[in-house]
């Protein structure tokens, strides 16, 4: 099945929907649903107030087509800075398989939202090396962090993967890292300053990330052991095949994917450290795992390795979608 996607033809964008509306079977039975927190965030109070009541039958296909852009998007991102040996759809074949593996990820969240955020600002983020006029940029990705923040709280981990990416990608000058921290700080300025001018200055709380460590973990379910298993096992066999292949790229790109493997790092703290945020926090680090999971698909010339892993994965997925419909 991977010879499928390992080709450059546009034809591969059909196989990836056709593959989505597989992992995502269960949307054929029974409704997607949205699941959102208004404390969490912009994205919670629009899905809650404005999408929910509208929604309707159409849940799903809006899942499929947002979970889709993602994917495509993701993929054409990394062809375009030649991160991979060869341009393929391994990537978004692997962004819609990881998708389906968790019941918490199934759904319309702030999270697969805040996703969209994610890659445009890790798209920024590629373009700091070299750059000769930055400080636009990193004005731009400042203010993108920010406005991304104040939609999803958890996204507030990203802060630190933002100064890394700068701190590795570009000589540390001042005035850059005060534009960058600017941009940051702007919308939250002009919050403040709406809130101050209504006489409502003490609801800025509610914008700020509740950081909360948890005291007790909640028990995971046997769907979700599985899921959780097959997700680790995908990134980190990608991982080994990742780290046959860096030494042979550029500076650049090996700065790209120290970027993505902190991202990784910080984002998976993302369910355990803020109040109300949940597993499906989780699916925020499918932006930074899905290119170390794509090598197990893209690296390898025989193909019956990466066909056994495609294959676990989708008896995982399936598994999932049992459990969610429950026939």
């Amino acid at each position: 099945m991977v010879f499928l996607f390992r080709d450059k033809s546009i034809i591969n964008i059909l196989f990836v929907l056709l593959l989505c509306l597989l992992v995502h079977a269960h949307g054929f039975f029974i409704p997607v649903p949205i699941t959102s927190n208004a404390q969490t965030g912009y994205f919670g109070l629009l899905l809650n107030n404005y999408i929910q009541p509208r929604l309707g039958a159409s849940g799903f296909w809006i899942y499929i087509i947002i979970v889709l852009i993602q994917a495509i998007r993701l993929n054409f991102l990394l062809a375009d800075q030649k991160m991979y040996p060869q341009s393929s759809y391994t990537v978004a074949m692997t962004y819609v398989l990881l998708t389906g593996l968790f019941p918490a990820w199934s759904v319309i969240s702030p999270a697969l939202l805040a996703n969209f955020f994610l890659i445009w600002i890790y798209i920024k983020l590629t373009r700091l090396y070299n750059n000769p006029a930055p400080k636009t940029l990193l004005f731009n990705i400042g203010l993108l962090v920010a406005i991304m923040v104040l939609c999803y709280h958890p996204t507030a981990l990203v802060v630190p993967v933002v100064l890394f990416a700068l701190g590795i990608m570009r000589a540390f000058k001042l005035q850059e890292w005060f534009t960058l921290i600017m941009g940051m700080a702007l919308p939250y300025y002009f919050l403040a300053s709406g809130l101050y001018l209504t006489n409502q200055l003490p609801l800025l709380s509610n914008w700020l990330p509740d950081w909360e460590m948890p005291t007790k973990l909640t028990p995971l379910k046997k769907a979700e052991w599985i899921g959780l298993s097959s997700f680790l096992m995908s990134f980190f066999i990608g991982l080994f095949f990742w780290q046959q292949f860096n030494s042979r790229l550029v500076i650049q790109m090996r700065k790209n994917w120290s970027s993505l493997l902190v991202m990784t790092i910080i984002l998976s703290l993302s369910p355990f450290a803020f109040h109300h945020a949940g597993f499906e926090a989780a699916f925020l680090c499918l932006v930074s795992v899905v290119p170390f999971a794509a090598a197990i698909f893209s690296f390898p010339r025989r193909l019956i390795f990466p066909n056994l892993i495609f294959w676990l994965l989708l008896a995982a997925v399936m598994y999932n979608n049992w459990q969610i419909v429950k026939f």
